[in-house]
This record gives C-alpha cells, structure tokens and sequence, in this order.
C-alpha cells in the first residue's frame, strides 16, 4: 500500500514538473487557446468526478466522499474561473466603438 502511494506521489510531482516546463514555453498569443483546451478538460474531469459520486456504495467512507466533493468543488471553481479568463482575454480583441467628439457634438447643434 505505502510503495503504491509513494508511486502515486512521485507521478504527481513529476507531472508537475512536466507541466510547468509545457506551459512555460508557450507564447502569450497561444494562451488564450490552450486556456479553451484545458477548460474542456476540466470539464469532463468535473464530469467524472459527477459520475463516481453518483455511483459510490452508500457505506463508502465519509473521508472518500468528502475528498471527491472537494475535488469537485475546486474542478468546477477552475472551469469557471478559465472561462471568465478567457472571455476577459477575447475582449481585449473586440473593436471598441467610439465616442462621439465633443467637437462634432457643438457644430451639430
């Protein structure tokens, strides 16, 4: 039990890692997709994690039910908050339309 755990720990850490060494290469024009991507992901993580909780035996322990609440809470938290980002990313493209001039606004009247 404690050599899988520690496996388990030691993919965690390296997919860290791996992780951060991908996404710290990536240009700034590409974030705003990659954002889309991973929201995607996580969405059929939240998905998931829907499903196995619906399908837990009624004598599972509080502890397991309580960690894949957790995870489901933080998942759909990250979801929502990548796509405010992005929206918030895709505006800073849209044409803003402009006032009119003060100047234009005297010769009209």
């Amino acid at each position: 039990m404690y050599n899988e755990l520690l496996a388990n720990i030691a993919i965690l850490v390296l997919a860290g890692f791996v992780g951060f060494a991908v996404i710290s290469k990536v240009p700034n024009t590409l974030h705003t997709p990659l954002m889309s991507g991973t929201n995607a992901i996580h969405g059929i993580v939240v998905l998931g994690a829907l499903v196995v909780l619906g399908h837990l035996p009624g004598d599972a322990h509080w502890g397991i039910k309580i960690i894949l609440f957790v995870a489901l809470v933080f998942g759909t938290l990250n979801v929502v908050g990548g796509f405010v980002v992005t929206d918030r990313m895709l505006g800073m493209f849209k044409q803003r339309k402009q006032a009119p001039k003060a100047a234009e606004k005297g010769a009209d009247a």
